[in-house]
């Protein structure tokens, strides 16, 4: 069993004993150690983390939150430390698919693009690193989402509601400006 022969490696003070009556009995010699009833409790728990990673990637934060309860504290950290060695955890992917995903389909400010990545618990230092090196898209991106929805309010509202609907929504006042103009010219 591939998940047995790594945990093993990853806790070379566990040892297994197969010799008792109950053959997948892991025990350990430190207190620091931690113990799992069997390897079946570690590969059953792991499992039902990686079906719930595979239907939908999420972060590290919506894992704990939704396995906290259901799982040992200290078995989640191993399977979560685990993911992420594995790559089915990378919260600087994640950001990556849900900005393209985020400009695909939706007119947001970078602002709650952030705000909405922040919410799936998020490091900040990660978001703004990836904001930092992207800025220049993620610009042009606001500005082009302020000129659809200038377009689109310029017949129910004037100018300087949709302003204050724009700057409420996030928007940079220098991109709501540079949307104005580029529609007006």
């Amino acid at each position: 069993m591939k998940s047995f022969e790594d945990f093993l490696e990853k806790h070379p003070n566990v040892k297994y004993n197969n010799e008792s009556s109950n053959n997948n009995a892991i025990k350990t010699k430190q207190n620091n150690i931690k113990e799992y009833k069997n390897i079946e409790e570690f590969d059953k728990a792991k499992t039902k983390v990686l079906k719930y990673v595979l239907y939908k990637k999420r972060t590290e934060q919506e894992i704990r939150k939704k396995f906290c309860q259901e799982v040992d504290e200290n078995l989640l950290e191993d399977i979560i430390q685990n993911f992420k060695e594995n790559g089915y955890i990378n919260d600087s992917s994640y950001i990556q698919r849900a900005v393209n995903e985020f400009m695909a389909i939706k007119t947001l400010s970078i602002k709650e693009m952030y705000l909405k990545l922040y919410e799936k618990g998020i490091s900040i230092n990660i978001i703004e690193e990836y904001f930092d090196a992207n800025k220049d898209i993620l610009e042009q991106y606001e500005i082009s989402c302020a000129k659809k929805i200038i377009i689109k309010k310029s017949t129910q509202m004037e100018k300087e509601e949709i302003e204050n609907f724009l700057y409420k929504k996030g928007y940079k006042s220098e991109n709501v400006k540079l949307a104005f103009e580029e529609i007006e010219n």
